[in-house]
C-alpha cells in the first residue's frame, strides 16, 4: 500500500511552506512573505518515530474569494484533504483566529477526517491572548509553533504519528516489484496494463482522462510478484482544471515516487511532446528505473531506418534519459509487448546492483590513467577511492583531495566508464564526492 498522506492547509501566508520545508528537511516548497505564493500541492516523504508518511504542503485557502488564483489554490486543498488520513490546520497566531479561519474549519468539520490545530508564528514560545481564542473553532487543543524557530514541531509530529496510527489501518510495503505506467493522456497507459494482465481490469477509453486515479494490480510473472500502477495521464498545468484532474496528478506523482520501475509511454504519431519532457522528468529526478515505451507503432509509416532515427530523435529529446531502454510496441496489435516484463525485470536488476569496492577502484584506477583528471592553478584532482553505498538509485562515493577540482565533464567521464564496465541500463546513477574532513555532497 501507499503511505498515509497528512495535507497541511489553511489561509495563505500563515507559514505552511516554512513548516513543510522544516519538516521534511529541504527548501522544497517557495517561502515568501506573499500571498499565495504556493500555488500547487507539493508532495514529499517524511518520517517520524519510525513511521514514514507523505507530506502534502498546498495551497493556501481563501473561502470566500473570486480572485482565480486563490479559488484554484482552494480547490486543491479540498482535493488534498480528501485524499488524506490526517490534516493538520495551520492558523496565524500573530494575526489571531479570522472569519476566514472559522470558515475553513467548517470544511475541515465535513472530512470527517483526524484534524490537528496547528498555531504558528509563536515565536517566542510563550503564546499570547490571542492563541486562546483558536480553541472557539471546536477542533481540539492547538498546538502552538514557531516554524522560523523550530519551537514545538515535534509534539506536532507526535500527534500525526498518533493520528495516523488512530486510524487503524496498517501500511506495509509489499515484496512486490512496483510498475507505473506514466504518461500523458490517451497514450494508451489503461489498455497496456490490461494486455499485461491478460484480463480488462482497467477502464479503456479514447476520452483523455478516463483514469481518474491510480490503480494497483498484483500479478506474477515468471515466478516473481509485480504490481502494476496504472496512473491518471499528468496533463498540462493549463488544462488542469477540473478538482478531479488536479486529484489525478498528484496520485500519478505519488505513483512515481513508490514505483520501483516506471514505464515511461510516449504516442509514436505524435513524437516526444513538451509535457513527455516533463513527465518523464519527474520519474528521472525520483531516481526511478525507466523504461521509454513507444506505443501505438502500428500508425507509423516505415522506411528502412524508421526504427533507428526515431530512437536518435528520442535521445536528443530526453537527453537526461540515455541511459534508459526503448521499446517499441503495439498495445492494439500486441506487437511486442510481450518483452516489456523482461525489460522491467532487467531494470530493476540494474536499479538494485551493487559493485564490489575491489572491482570498482579497478575499473577507477585504469579510468584515471586513460584520462587523467583535470586541475587549476597547479594542483590537480586526486580520487584516493570510491565504493557504491546505495541502490535504488545506484550511489558511489569518491574519497577526492578537492571537490572544487571535480569538473562536470570529468565526473560524466566516470559515469560513462562505469556504465561501460558494469551496466546499470535503465537507472540513473548518482555520485558524492568526499574530500579529507568533510562529509560530502551529492555532485552528480
Amino acid at each position: 500500500m501507499s503511505k498515509p498522506t497528512v495535507a497541511v492547509v489553511g489561509r495563505p501566508n500563515v507559514g505552511k511552506s516554512t513548516f513543510f520545508n522544516r519538516i521534511i528537511g529541504k527548501r522544497i516548497s517557495i517561502v515568501e512573505d506573499t500571498p499565495g505564493v504556493t500555488r500547487d500541492r507539493i508532495y514529499a516523504e517524511a518520517e517520524w518515530r519510525g513511521m514514514q508518511f507523505a507530506l502534502i504542503d498546498t495551497g493556501g485557502i481563501e473561502p470566500s474569494t473570486a480572485d482565480v488564483i486563490l479559488s484554484q489554490m482552494r480547490e486543491q486543498a479540498q482535493i488534498a484533504m480528501e485524499m488524506s488520513n490526517v490534516i493538520l490546520f495551520m492558523v496565524d497566531g500573530k494575526e489571531g483566529l479570522t472569519s476566514a479561519d472559522r470558515e475553513v474549519a467548517s470544511m475541515l468539520y465535513r472530512t470527517g477526517k483526524k484534524v490537528i490545530l496547528v498555531v504558528n508564528k509563536i515565536d517566542t514560545g510563550k503564546p499570547d491572548d490571542n492563541f486562546y481564542d483558536f480553541y472557539e473553532l471546536g477542533l481540539g487543543v492547538p498546538y502552538p509553533v514557531s516554524s522560523v524557530n523550530m519551537l514545538g514541531l515535534g509534539d506536532v509530529l507526535d500527534e500525526i504519528v498518533d493520528g495516523l496510527k488512530e486510524a487503524g489501518e496498517e501500511y506495509e510495503e509489499d515484496d512486490s516489484v512496483k510498475v507505473a505506467v506514466i504518461g500523458k493522456p490517451n497514450v494508451g497507459k489503461s489498455s497496456l496494463v490490461n494486455e499485461l494482465l491478460g484480463e480488462e481490469r482497467v477502464i479503456v477509453s479514447n476520452i483523455a482522462g478516463t483514469t481518474r486515479d491510480s490503480i494497483d494490480s498484483p500479478f506474477e510473472y515468471d515466478g516473481q510478484k509485480f504490481t502494476l500502477i496504472d496512473t491518471a495521464g499528468i496533463r498540462r498545468r493549463s488544462k488542469v482544471n477540473e478538482n478531479i484532474e488536479r486529484y489525478s496528478v498528484i496520485r500519478a506523482i505519488a505513483a512515481i515516487e513508490r514505483s520501483d520501475v516506471c514505464l515511461m509511454m510516449i504516442d509514436a504519431s505524435e513524437g516526444v511532446t513538451e509535457q513527455d519532457k516533463k513527465i518523464a522528468g519527474l520519474a528521472h529526478e525520483a531516481g526511478k528505473g525507466i523504461i521509454i515505451v513507444v506505443n501505438k507503432w502500428d500508425l507509423v509509416e516505415k522506411e528502412t531506418n524508421t526504427m533507428k532515427e526515431y530512437t536518435k530523435n528520442i535521445r536528443k529529446e530526453l537527453i537526461y534519459l540515455s541511459y534508459a531502454p526503448v521499446l517499441f510496441i503495439s498495445v492494439l496489435t500486441g506487437q511486442r509487448v510481450n518483452k516489456i516484463m523482461d525489460k522491467v525485470i532487467d531494470v530493476e536488476a540494474e536499479c538494485s546492483k551493487r559493485v564490489p569496492t575491489g572491482v570498482l577502484n579497478t575499473l577507477v584506477s585504469d579510468a584515471v590513467l586513460m584520462n587523467q583528471p583535470p586541475s587549476d592553478k597547479g594542483k590537480k584532482l586526486k580520487i584516493y577511492y570510491a565504493t557504491q553505498v546505495a541502490v535504488k538509485p545506484p550511489l558511489f562515493s569518491f574519497k577526492i583531495n578537492d571537490r572544487e577540482l571535480m569538473h562536470f565533464s570529468y565526473a560524466r567521464y566516470l559515469e560513462n566508464k562505469i556504465r561501460e564496465g558494469f551496466g546499470f541500463e535503465g537507472t540513473s546513477i548518482k555520485f558524492v564526492y568526499r574530500a579529507k574532513g568533510e562529509d560530502g555532497s551529492f555532485a552528480g
